[in-house]
């Protein structure tokens, strides 16, 4: 009787071990509280030698220290008053520049015209001598003698073909078609446009420096001088020379005398080598 109650044993120890393998480890170990949620470690903080100061919106970051703000005053003291008097009412050797604007002295100052070296000289394009913190605070104390005048204007995109026609009626006469520049009367000379930007040619257009006409809002609107600055800098992009080499855009004229003398050097040249030919 023994044998059929191990037999029985067995099977059912067997059938057990298929059930716990079915159920898997849960059914094994018993069950304990839910784990607790692993908390991830906080970032490493930085000094705050490190942090970089918070800056509260819509402010600007302080500028870097170190550099002392160009004192307007003493520069005009030391570069333009022997000529334009120490109030800017101007002397023998310079003009008054009371009332002239921010717009002139600016022009003046960024295409390095001032300060010139001999007043009896038409001044001329160079690179500027002051940098332009101490341009703007030359413009400042200019302002601070009185007066009005042209504002530095801040010239936008404009109409290129309104520009063409503008360009055309008022500029080209001197400036020529393409901006080169000509010589006027007298020793004077209207300069190539290439260099100036577009704040410079637009405040060439409302000041009228040298010998040029000054073009007041009265005659050119600022929706004009834009559309006029658009077309100049075009202009400076494409530098048309029509017709071959410019040399030294000279004009036709002088590539015509070029082109013949060219072509009669060459005919004497053949008529040489032919000539040769024929000793022979």
């Amino acid at each position: 009787m023994e044998m059929p109650q191990r037999g029985n044993r067995r099977r059912a120890l067997a059938v057990a071990a298929v059930a716990l393998l079915a159920l898997g480890p849960a059914a094994i170990t018993p069950s304990t509280t839910a784990p607790a949620a692993i908390t991830p470690a906080p970032a490493a903080v930085r000094p705050a030698a490190m942090a970089p100061a918070a800056v509260p919106p819509g402010a600007r970051a302080p500028a870097p220290t170190g550099t002392p703000a160009p004192d307007g005053a003493d520069l005009y003291l030391r570069t333009c008053a022997s000529c334009h008097g120490v109030q800017g009412q101007g002397t023998q050797r310079g003009p008054s520049l009371v009332g002239v604007g921010p717009a002139s002295v600016d022009f003046q100052l960024g295409t390095g015209r001032m300060p010139l070296k001999d007043e009896r000289q038409q001044p001329t394009r160079h690179e500027p001598v002051f940098s332009a913190a101490e341009i703007a605070a030359l413009v400042d104390h200019v302002a601070s003698f009185g007066g009005g005048g042209p504002r530095i204007p801040d010239p936008a995109p404009g109409d290129v073909a309104a520009g063409r026609q503008i360009f055309a009626a008022n500029c080209a006469p001197c400036h020529s078609a393409t901006g080169s520049g000509t010589d006027l009367t007298n020793g004077l000379v209207a300069p190539p446009l290439y260099e100036a930007t577009a704040v410079q040619i637009a405040e060439a257009v409302r000041v009228g420096p040298g010998p040029m006409p000054a073009f007041p809002a009265e005659v050119l609107t600022d929706r004009q001088v834009d559309d006029l600055t658009s077309y100049v800098r075009l202009l400076q992009s494409e530098r048309l020379d029509v017709g071959g080499n410019p040399l030294g855009r000279l004009g036709p004229a002088a590539e015509g005398l070029v082109a013949w003398l060219i072509g009669l050097s060459l005919l004497v040249l053949a008529v040489r080598w032919l000539g040769t030919r024929a000793d022979r």
